[in-house]
Parts: structure tokens; sequence; C-alpha cells
């Protein structure tokens, strides 16, 4: 992890707020792969539900279904723990909800990055009440040492220092959602 790919976009506008490449394009793309096919073995018989936690795992999200070889179905929910900070508040906010009723579905959670575990663990407990078939997660970026909640992931992409990382989806203020590898943020909030 962390070398530098000539296939990494780095945007001129945000070359000043970005520091390391903390997982370039190439490497990104790979373990996406990997965990398409890993879902495909594990889910053959009962495609799963993908829900994607908005906005952050979109990019994440589009890569992973269409790595993923089965007919999946996909939903979107929207939650906020963070506003503008670079550090979640602890506090859950649900801003969008499902569509679809998760009784006796095979649920699969879709997240950009798990730090604290707080949200996650509300989000678990919130859709876990829906009673689904089963429920898992497949995170992209896991913050080490920054979890103040146990937790079981069943698929994760990548494991990362507890820097704020910006890039595929991770933003500061809606920003640099767009860059296709995985930065430290060196940037003003």
């Amino acid at each position: 992890m962390g070398s530098h790919s000539s296939d990494d976009f780095t945007a001129k506008w945000a070359e000043h707020d970005l520091g390391e490449v903390v997982v370039s394009a190439k490497e990104v793309r790979d373990r996406i792969n990997e965990l398409g096919k890993q879902i495909t073995l594990d889910y053959a018989q009962r495609p799963p539900l993908l829900v994607c936690v908005l906005k952050g795992a979109i990019n994440f999200m589009a890569d992973l279904m269409r790595a993923i070889e089965l007919p999946v179905e996909v939903d979107f929910m929207a939650v906020s723990s963070y506003g503008a900070a670079t550090k979640t508040s602890g506090v859950v906010r649900i801003v969008k909800d499902l569509d679809v009723d998760l009784a006796q579905r095979d649920v699969l959670i879709v997240e950009d990055v798990v730090d604290s575990g707080l949200t996650l663990n509300y989000l678990r407990q919130y859709l876990g009440a829906r009673n689904p078939k089963s429920l898992e997660v497949c995170a992209l970026l896991l913050k080490v040492g920054e979890q103040r909640v146990e937790q079981s992931l069943k698929y994760v992409g990548f494991s990362i220092p507890a820097d704020f990382v910006v890039g595929f989806g991770l933003d500061v203020n809606e920003r640099y959602r767009n860059l296709d590898a995985i930065y430290t943020y060196t940037g003003d909030v």
C-alpha cells in the first residue's frame, strides 16, 4: 500500500491539500475485485441485498456490485455522524432510510470507512431490528486502533492508519470524492 502509481488521478486543484497516497488506484481496483469474488462464493445460493451507506461508499459500491457475479439488489441509506468535522461526533442521524423490506433477506452493508465503529454499531442495531436473515459488513477501509466498539467485519478492503483520508468517495465538505486513489488529507477543514 501507499506507492504512487502512474494511474492515480490527482487533480491539480487538490494537490495542495493531499499528503501521501495511502492506497493507490490500482490497489483499490484489485482489492475490490478480490472482495467481489469472495462475496460471489460466499453468497452463491443467496444473492445479497447490498446496502450502500451514502455518500462516502458510493464509489466503492459501484465497483463492488460490478465485481460480484450474482444478481444482487441494491438500496441506499444516508446517515450523518460527522457533519463538516474530520472526527465522528458519535451522534448518528438517519438522513435517508431504505426503500426495501429486509425481512428474511441476506443483507450486506457496504461502508467506506470504519473508524470509531459507533455509526456502524448503530446501523447494525437499526437494520437488525428489521429481521434480516443475515446482516454482514463490507468496509473498504478500517482505521487501525480507532474502534470504540468491538466490530466483527466479514469483509475489509484495507486496514489503514488512523489518519484522516480522502478520495475514492471519501470527502471533506463534499470535495475530493472523485479522486481515484486514497490520500491523507493535509488541508484545513
